[in-house]
C-alpha cells in the first residue's frame, strides 16, 4: 500500500502536470512599460523615464505616445538637437511649437522667428505660449518695444496672483529700461562726461559697416601686440634683487668660472711663480700640506735631537 501511495505522489507532481509560464505577448510588455514609465515621470526620473520610451520604441517603433513622451523628456531635460531629431521624424507641422523653441534655446533666433511666423499664418488666434517665445525672441534681437508690447497684452490678461504674472512683471522690467537707456538714458550719460571726452567721442569715426572689416582690425591688434610682447620677453632687464652689490650687468667681467676650486686644482697655479723662494724654505711654490725633506732643521747643533739639556750646578 505504501508503495502505491508513492506512486501516485509521483504522477501527481510529474512535469506533464506543471503549468508552463507563456511569453508575454507585445501588448502586455508595453503596458508594463508605460506603468513604469509614469512612475518615473512622476518620481522626477527623466533619464531613466527615457530609457524605458527606447524600450516601448523598440517594441513599436510608431508609438506617438512613446514619441510624445520622449520629445517632452528631452525638452525638460535641455537636449534639444536630439529633440529636433524626433520633431524630423514625426512631420513638419507636427510639433511646430516644440520646433522653434528648441531653435530658440539653441540660440537660432533666424530659424525660430521663421517657425513662429508660420505657426501665426497658420492658426491666426494669438497663442499665449506664441506670446511669450516672440517677445522673449524680440528681446533678445534687440527688439526692446516689441518685446514691451508683447509684455503688456500678456500682463493684460494674466492671473494677478500667478507665476506668470510675476515673471511677465520682471520682463516687462527689463524692456522698459532699454527702452529708457535708448531714449534718454545714454544721452544723460554722455552729458556727464568732461567735455574733452564728449568732444573727443562725437569727432570719432563711425564704426565699420561689416564685420569683416572689425575682424580684420582685431586680427592686425592682436598681431602687433604679440610682436610687441615678444620684443618686451627678448630685451627683459634682470631683476635688480638678483644682481649683486657693485656689478653693473654688461659692464663688470663675469665671475671666474673655477673659484669653487682648490687653488692647486686651478689652472693658472704656478703661472708667474717660478723665480720665488718662501722665506724659511729653499723650494718656491709649496702649498699647505707640502712636506720638505732637503730644508736643514734650524737648531742643528748638539745631540738630543731639541730636548733640553740639565742645569749645571
Amino acid at each position: 500500500m505504501s508503495t502505491a501511495k508513492k506512486n501516485t505522489k509521483t504522477t501527481r507532481k510529474g512535469p506533464a502536470s506543471r503549468k508552463e509560464k507563456q511569453p508575454l505577448s507585445t501588448e502586455e510588455r508595453i503596458k508594463r512599460h508605460f506603468n513604469s514609465l509614469c512612475a518615473q515621470i512622476d518620481g522626477g526620473h527623466f533619464t531613466n523615464a527615457i530609457k524605458t520610451c527606447d524600450k516601448i520604441l523598440r517594441l513599436d517603433p510608431t508609438d506617438p505616445d512613446a514619441l510624445q513622451t520622449k520629445l517632452f523628456l528631452y525638452l525638460q531635460t535641455e537636449q534639444y538637437a536630439p529633440a529636433l531629431e524626433i520633431i524630423a521624424s514625426t512631420g513638419k507641422e507636427k510639433h511646430a511649437f516644440e520646433k522653434a523653441y528648441a531653435y530658440y534655446r539653441l540660440q537660432r533666433e533666424d530659424e525660430a522667428s521663421s517657425v513662429l511666423e508660420e505657426i501665426k499664418e497658420k492658426n491666426g488666434v494669438e497663442d499665449r505660449g506664441v506670446m511669450h517665445l516672440e517677445a522673449q525672441l524680440s528681446y533678445r534681437q534687440g527688439s526692446y518695444q516689441t518685446a514691451y508690447d508683447l509684455y503688456n497684452q500678456l500682463l493684460d490678461s494674466a492671473e494677478p496672483h500667478s507665476e506668470e504674472h510675476s515673471d511677465i512683471l520682471t520682463n516687462l522690467n527689463a524692456a522698459q529700461q532699454h527702452l529708457d537707456f535708448i531714449s534718454s538714458g545714454f544721452l544723460q550719460g554722455i552729458d556727464a562726461l568732461p567735455a574733452t571726452l564728449r568732444n573727443s567721442i562725437e569727432s570719432l569715426p563711425p564704426p565699420p559697416p561689416s564685420s569683416q572689416q572689425g575682424a580684420a582690425a582685431l586680427s592686425s591688434i592682436s598681431t602687433a601686440a604679440a610682436v610687441s610682447a615678444e620684443k618686451a620677453q627678448t630685451q627683459k632687464k634682470p631683476r635688480a634683487r638678483r644682481v649683486p652689490a657693485g656689478v653693473v650687468p654688461g659692464v663688470t667681467p663675469p665671475p671666474d668660472p673655477e673659484r669653487w676650486l682648490k687653488k692647486s686644482e686651478r689652472s693658472t697655479f704656478g703661472h708667474g711663480h717660478h723665480g720665488k723662494k718662501r722665506k724659511g724654505t729653499g723650494v718656491g711654490g709649496a702649498t699647505q700640506g707640502a712636506s720638505v725633506d732637503s730644508v736643514p732643521a734650524a737648531n742643528s747643533g748638539g745631540g738630543g735631537g731639541g730636548k733640553k739639556g740639565k742645569k749645571r750646578k
